[in-house]
């Protein structure tokens, strides 16, 4: 049997490497996808080969993750529960696709991951196989009675990993986990399972600052950036065009200068349970808002209150990990029409933790200044002597609900 694993040479999936080759006598293939996290990836094959890997995948998906999920992501302004910038919740397809891939190409049997049976992780990977390679086995240990009476704490995973000589570098203490990548880095449990624990207290200044430093911490001057758009997507920052990964490298160093993008918030899990999570997502927290300028400038009314109208729902499929799934992919085909005139120029001041815009400009502006002005119209474009009119058909029903009802009955406290 073979099967290919999520790998990262970490305490967790080096324990899973060994654990699964042993349980299942199958011959396990390591992949590590490298999506921005900045890891240190040097050694990592030599690791997984020591550890028990048959073969070992380190595959650069860093720009298709730029270009093929970030961007359209952000195109569809998805955040979910009016906070959390998705950044997991985006990854998590891309690296499942290319363990599916990577067993089809190797002719194995099963994927296996090393989520546990109370997050949504489990659920992204796993629908994404679903989609993608319905026959594929899912192989879960976290959700595996046997995995878990073995190994009920880190203490146990470190001892497994010595008696075994299995080269990781983990202590029994740790006061939070991390998962990092291009958009953003997240943390959660341990100490921050406390909603009332402040993760923004200076004297915590080096646990939740790895992409980005605190508003206290930021520069006293602030700093303008001017982001160029083509059909909704960031090509250009400060002048210099570049391509989505380009792209976020160069914002999420302008952000994390100045400790923008930090969310601290409590969601619900698909799963069910509420989680504490703290997150830094300093360039997405630009570009989202960047984009939000450009549209608000060359989008058509109706377009963009249909589009937004169905945000919560996006963003919701991506948090659930229905990326490949029917509704989806036909929402993103709207987005992508929605995006067809937004192209400009956005100029935005980053001060502190804050992001403020300074100018909008477009080609494709549907800002008319003679038609908005409340001076006098030299091109008679806009009558207000038709207001009137509107108002009344408008409030046609209105009046004559009133009447039918009675004024007061509008009124009555509920």
């Amino acid at each position: 049997m073979k099967i290919v694993l999520a790998y990262s040479g970490g305490l967790d999936t080096s324990v899973l490497l060994s654990w699964i080759k042993d349980t299942y006598q199958a011959e396990v293939i390591a992949f590590c996808a490298d999506i921005g996290q900045e890891e240190e990836l040097k050694g990592l094959d030599k690791k997984a080969r020591k550890t028990g890997a048959s073969k070992v995948y380190i595959d650069d998906l860093a720009e298709e993750f730029a270009r093929d999920f970030i961007f359209p992501m952000i195109q569809a302004g998805a955040i979910y529960e009016g906070q959390y910038f998705l950044g997991t919740s985006i990854a998590r397809p891309l690296i499942a696709k290319r363990m599916v891939e990577i067993a089809k190409a190797e002719k194995a049997q099963a994927i296996a991951h090393g989520a546990t049976g109370k997050g949504n992780d489990q659920v992204r990977f796993e629908l994404t196989a679903a989609a993608l390679a319905p026959g594929l086995e899912i192989i879960a240990p976290w959700r595996d009675e046997r995995f878990r009476a073995q190994f009920p704490g880190r203490q146990e995973m470190i001892d497994y990993c010595a008696e075994r000589k299995i080269p990781v570098q983990a202590s029994a203490k740790k006061p939070y986990s991390m998962d990092r990548n291009l958009l953003h880095i997240s943390y959660e449990a341990g100490i921050l399972e406390d909603p009332w624990y402040d993760s923004y207290d200076l004297k915590n200044r080096d646990y939740f600052t790895t992409l980005s430093v605190l508003p206290e911490d930021a520069p006293d001057k602030p700093e303008h950036v001017e982001l160029e758009f083509e059909e909704g997507n960031c090509v250009a920052v400060n002048g210099k065009r570049l391509n989505p990964l380009g792209v976020m490298r160069t914002l999420n160093k302008l952000g994390g200068r100045h400790g923008v993008g930090r969310v601290d918030m409590v969601e619900n899990r698909f799963v069910g349970m509420k989680s504490r999570g703290v997150y830094e997502t300093p360039g997405g927290a630009i570009l989202i808002f960047a984009h939000r300028q450009i549209e608000s400038l060359t989008m058509d009314r109706e377009v963009m209150h249909l589009r937004d109208s169905l945000v919560p729902k996006y963003a919701q499929l991506v948090y659930n990990g229905f990326w490949y799934a029917p509704e989806r992919l036909a929402l993103q085909a709207l987005v992508t029409e929605s995006q067809r005139h937004v192209s400009g120029t956005v100029r935005v001041k980053l001060y502190k933790g804050g992001i403020y815009v300074t100018g909008r400009k477009s080609t494709h502006s549907l800002y008319n200044p003679h038609i908005a002005t409340m001076e006098a119209d030299p091109t008679k474009a806009y009558n207000q002597d038709d207001a009137t009119g509107f108002i009344r058909l408008n409030g046609l029903r209105l009046r004559v609900g009133a009447k039918v009802n009675g004024s007061k009955s509008m009124t009555k406290p509920l």
